[in-house]
């Protein structure tokens, strides 16, 4: 900025680094910046802001001519610029989304679109809209959108319509797009293998693909890449990715043009990147897009191969738009000594960003961003590569945590590059090279991407979580976007609340209102996260003289405004606003209850921050405020606060409402209430638990979800039964087995329960036979038994003697499944078959429990153990005393909810699963289990068990018990010569068994079997060797060919199976990978990688063997593909 200076460099940023430091960037380079300089060939052709309105002016234009019908409808709270309505006049400059100009490109260079956005993601809202109006793209015509569904062979719609018999053949030159979430492309991968094999008779392919995906175990959005590499991978797709917003339009447009040359695919980053609203500059209208790509696409030529074709295009595409694009792209120092390679929106340009500044701080550090991953080019790779580099890291992203943690698997941009190094004659010896894998749901911030780098130079490892010991001080004060916006007076919002209230869209019209200073770039983005509070929305407003094109939660808010007090308690809202910074919190709070109701974390870090707190009062508006009116009073006490001089009348304007801010404005002063923190704050007692500091964002909508109401739970007398089950048709009864359960279920009786392990051992390994006789259930070898077990007879009469229960009440609840539906229990079947009131409580039934209480200390204590404050005290309950719902009831005498609401607050019992350890070719009407009694002592001396094994251990021969089959990963290969190669520790061996058994009978029927290779490991022979005289009998008869005993404490040293299997690897090499036999592991864990390293081995023998060099991470995945190393450990 002009007349002003920066900041001084910060002191060092890691206490384990003598000069890494950030210094404040360069101006950021823009491609956009230069688009109609003087020397760009396309300048002449470009429409100027003199010839046509430009987006910005029409969004402000609009704000006097749209007519609105609700007050919150006017601005949507996750998208404060409207979408343009008329995709001509996107151009100049506008606030605008990525995917908002991804849709216009499409739109404007296809005849036809197919789209593939889930409900919520939004994706091809634009496209849809402009198409219904009847808008035409580049060649006058209106493109036609079809919206698909996603789901197995998605895409073949498209083949259909590119090879048709009466295909107008005048469209052959036009492109076809796809707009989607990167989940589409599995599902679309055949449709892209056709495609690739006739794609010299289709026109131009490209998807435009949103990473973005449901990761369904952390229950979150991820940011998806590994599908599409690997799908471009092994389809044969180009594969291209947008750093940024700015640069989304003109990687569209390249994209589509590389489809003249093969089916390519545009991918960016979808969660957040897609989504950020943003101050785009110098736009291509449709006019502009056309003629850019008539102009490179019709001096193309044909022959080359697909690299050369690729490269002269972005070539083309950069003498058009003045830009610097490239396959690859470095940024750093002149002669790093460290690089790190990355591929993806954010990690290119915050890496990008990063490494220039350490560069001015003088680190010998560098970053190579890949923007075209297929066709990899090793050759332009190298040549972006400094030879002077002494150490290459890899960001590679894999499919989740575990495969980051599983040293076997390998992300395929580390095995791209390393490739690519590896075969070089740059050097006689190739760098040293890293996986650095992180996985799909991390969430990037520029301090890690610093750490990183601090690593590559000074340290043989890498890990991406920053140690809390190495930060400094300064370090943890820094605020990135500050340094890279190199503007000291760049501001930073960010706005907590409920996703539907009154005041949700305060933070997109204050981010409006701030945009209407030309002089200002403004980006806004927001996030879900629809567990928080059942539904939260966080949004984050940046202001700032020039363009950050990095996108990260923001570090250091100047103002943070929280919309209900619950948030406190459920984010660390402090962690990312500024030391002096300010909160204002919407509550209405006497003084003396400020500690009451302010959570004792938020307190202390209000002083360790120097933290301003307000409290917004919206009562001092008077009773009974209107919405629109909280709305602009939120508005306008942000602004307040923020010290940013915005008029009423505007305000107005896009609240239109003008009354409602003229109220607004007169209260706004009394509503503001600056609350004096006391230095005693500061003082906590006992530590809480660590909250998150940005949402999980989990949703792209509100969660409409927790607006449903459940019917009404009823107890009634045995009586209603009576007359219910005497009069079926009138009242609608059903008789059905376990109707609650969603799968199928089969009741079945116990033939043997024996045990197998000594009485005096401490472990009780039992074996368990039911017969399934007239049952009619089957299962396949591999398969899991699922237990739907209940609780016991004597604790349950002795709960319901305590609670004050009726055994035969009846309880009518609503069915989990259906709401419609209502099941009838008596109480005393509900408490034993359907209610966990014997497991363990989350924090949410201390919560709910707690508004039952009448005792005010009980109350209280329930609170607290549901809050942060609690979370070390709820730790210990949970894993050391192991507290069950009756226990805590029992605790809490006060709160005693009744019995039908009590049926709601508990959770249900599941099913648990074992694996099956028998064949039904073997035992046609039995099936077999082998599992291990779960008991301890607690710290109060109470005996415990584990709910299922219990009740398994009490059954006697002929009693009955309700069963379900539930499929698995363990599978035999379909050739019964295909050699097997087990190891299962303990339990573990369970389906092993079921394998050996099916072998034997193969056997019996003539059949030729191969090698049976099995290893298993106990503790001890004398206790633990079990199914010892089955194992001996099959190996006396040639079924198992090799047995590997590991029993760990018969012997000084620890023997393992991984020692035992380490032995035989000879073995293990000609039956795994001469024979291409298969790999099963059964049990925990624990020796997952000590097991693989084994296998790899395996691995290298067998190249040596055949005088290649082989990649032993590709490899152990080709392995996984086909079914040939499977793991079910738990």
């Amino acid at each position: 900025m002009t007349g002003q200076s920066l900041p001084p460099p910060p002191a060092p940023f890691y206490r384990s680094s003598s000069s890494s430091s950030f210094s404040s960037t360069k101006p950021v380079f823009s491609p956009a910046d230069i688009l109609f300089s003087p020397t760009s060939p396309f300048a002449s052709s470009a429409t100027t802001p003199f010839e046509m309105s430009s987006q910005f002016q029409l969004q402000e234009q609009a704000l006097d001519e749209e007519v609105v019908l609700s007050p919150l409808e006017k601005i949507s709270p996750t998208f404060p610029f409207s979408t343009p309505a008329d995709v001509a006049k996107i151009n100049g400059n506008a606030y605008l989304t990525a995917q908002t100009l991804v849709q216009q490109v499409a739109y404007t260079l296809s005849d036809r679109l197919f789209t593939y956005s889930p409900e919520t993601f939004g994706l091809d809202d634009a496209v849809k809209s402009w198409s219904a109006a009847g808008q035409h793209n580049a060649r006058g015509k209106t493109t036609a959108v079809s919206s698909m569904e996603t789901r197995l062979g998605a895409a073949n719609v498209l083949l259909g319509y590119i090879f048709s018999a009466d295909a107008d053949a005048r469209k052959k030159e036009v492109a076809q797009s796809i707009i989607a979430s990167s989940a589409t492309l599995t599902p679309m991968r055949s449709a892209l293998d056709q495609l690739a094999m006739l794609y010299a008779m289709s026109s131009p392919f490209v998807a435009h693909v949103a990473a973005a995906d449901y990761e369904v175990a952390t229950g979150r959005l991820v940011t998806d890449y590994v599908t599409a590499v690997n799908v471009a991978q092994e389809t044969g797709a180009g594969l291209i990715n947008s750093f940024s917003a700015h640069e989304a339009q003109h990687m569209a447009l390249f994209s589509t043009l590389a489809a003249t040359v093969l089916p390519t695919v545009h991918i960016y980053d979808g969660v957040r990147v897609a989504r950020e609203s943003v101050k785009v500059k110098d736009i291509l209208d449709q006019t502009g897009l056309q003629n850019v790509f008539e102009s490179i696409a019709g001096e193309q030529d044909g022959k080359a191969d697909q690299v050369t074709r690729i490269t002269r295009i972005l070539r083309s595409l950069n003498a058009e738009l003045g830009t610097a694009y490239s396959l690859f792209e470095y940024e750093g120092h002149e002669e790093p000594e460290a690089v790190l390679v990355v591929f993806g929106s954010v990690e290119s340009s915050l890496a990008t960003q990063i490494a220039a500044s350490l560069t001015k701080g003088g680190e010998k550090v560098g970053v190579i961003a890949v923007r075209v991953y297929r066709p990899f080019s090793e050759e332009a790779f190298m040549e972006a590569l400094p030879k002077s580099v002494k150490r290459v890291a890899v960001l590679g992203q894999v499919q989740n945590q575990l495969a980051v943690d599983d040293a076997t698997v390998q992300s395929a941009l580390f095995t791209d590059v390393a490739a690519a190094i590896t075969m070089s004659d740059v050097w006689n010896l190739p760098p040293p090279i890293v996986d650095v894998k992180y996985a799909r749901e991390h969430v990037w911030t520029p301090k890690e991407f610093a750490w990183i780098f601090d690593q590559i130079v000074r340290k043989p490892s890498v890990q991406i979580a920053i140690p809390e010991e190495a930060l400094t001080s300064e370090a943890i004060a820094l605020d990135s976007f500050t340094l890279m916006s190199q503007d000291p007076a760049a501001q930073q919002f960010s706005f907590w609340d409920s996703d539907d209230v009154a005041t949700t869209p305060a933070a997109a019209v204050v981010a409006r209102a701030l945009a209407s200073d030309a002089s200002k770039n403004v980006s806004f983005s927001s996030a879900y996260d629809n567990v928080a509070i059942a539904g939260t929305l966080q949004s984050e407003i940046r202001v700032t003289s020039k363009t950050v094109e990095a996108s990260f939660h923001i570090e250091g808010a100047d103002v943070s405004f929280v919309g209900d007090l619950k948030l406190l308690n459920t984010f660390n809202v402090l962690e990312n606003v500024k030391a002096g910074g300010v909160v204002v919190v919407k509550a209405t709070i006497a003084t003396e209850d400020l500690e009451k109701k302010l959570p004792a974390s938020f307190r202390q870090g209000l002083v360790k921050k120097d933290i301003g707190l307000v409290l917004l009062d919206v009562s001092a508006a008077g009773e009974d405020v209107s919405e629109a009116v909280e709305n602009a009073l939120v508005q306008l006490a942000f602004l307040k606060t923020a010290g940013v001089s915005v008029s009423n009348e505007k305000l107005a304007a896009y609240n239109r409402d003008a009354e409602a801010v003229t109220k607004a404005a007169e209260a706004v002063e009394k509503a503001l209430v600056k609350v004096e923190v006391p230095k005693e704050w500061s003082e906590v007692e006992e530590a809480s638990a660590a909250l998150p500091a940005v949402p999980s964002t989990n949703a792209f909508a509100t969660n409409d979800e927790k607006h449903i109401e459940e019917p009404a739970s009823i107890l009634k007398s045995w009586q209603s039964a009576a007359q219910a089950l005497s009069f079926k048709e009138a009242y609608g009864v059903e008789t059905a087995l376990r109707p609650e359960l969603s799968m199928k279920n089969f009741v079945v009786k116990v033939k043997e329960n024996k045990r197998l392990t000594p009485l005096d051992y401490d472990r009780n390994i039992f074996h368990i036979e039911f017969d399934l006789t007239g049952t009619g259930l089957t299962y396949e070898i591999g398969e899991a038994l699922g237990i739907h077990s209940q609780n016991d007879t004597a604790d349950v009469t002795e709960f319901l003697t305590w609670y004050g229960l009726q055994p035969d009440d009846l309880v009518q609840v609503p069915s989990r499944d259906d709401g419609d539906v209502l099941e009838v229990r008596t109480v005393f079947q509900a408490l034993q078959q359907n209610i966990d009131i014997f497991g363990r409580p989350p924090k949410k039934f201390y919560e709910a429990l707690a508004e039952h209480a009448t005792d005010v200390d009980e109350k209280k204590a329930l609170l607290t153990l549901a809050s942060a404050e609690g979370a070390a005290e709820f730790k210990r309950r949970a894993e050391v005393d192991t507290i069950t719902f009756a226990d805590v009831l029992q605790e809490h005498p006060s709160a005693h909810p009744p019995f039908e609401e009590l049926a709601k607050l508990v959770s249900p019992l599941k099913r648990r699963e074992y694996s099956i350890a028998s064949s039904q070719k073997v035992h046609p009407d039995a099936v077999h289990l082998l599992i291990v009694a779960v008991a301890w002592v607690d710290p109060k001396g109470r005996d415990r068990f584990g709910q299922a094994t219990r009740y398994l251990t009490s059954l006697r021969p002929g009693s009955s018990l309700v069963v379900s089959v539930k499929p698995s990963v363990m599978k035999l290969p379909a050739s019964p010569t295909a050699p097997l190669i087990m190891a299962g520790l303990g339990t573990g061996l369970a389906p092993f068994r079921a394998f050996v058994q099916y072998r034997a009978w193969q056997k019996e029927q003539g059949l030729e079997i191969g090698p049976v290779m099995l290893y298993m490991g106990s503790r001890t022979q004398r206790q633990e060797y079990l199914y010892g005289e089955e194992w001996e009998a099959y190996i006396a008869a040639g079924i198992i060919t090799h047995m590997g005993a590991a029993f760990s404490r018969d012997q000084r040293e620890k023997i393992y199976i991984q020692d035992r299997m380490r032995q035989s690897l000879e073995q293990v090499r000609e039956n795994y990978l001469e024979k291409d036999g298969a790999f099963y592991l059964c049990g925990p864990t624990w020796p997952v990688p000590d097991v693989a390293a084994v296998l790899e081995d395996a691995i290298k023998l067998q190249g040596e063997r055949e005088g290649r060099k082989v990649d032993v991470g590709r490899e152990m995945e080709g392995l996984k593909d086909q079914g040939r190393y499977v793991l079910e450990v738990y």
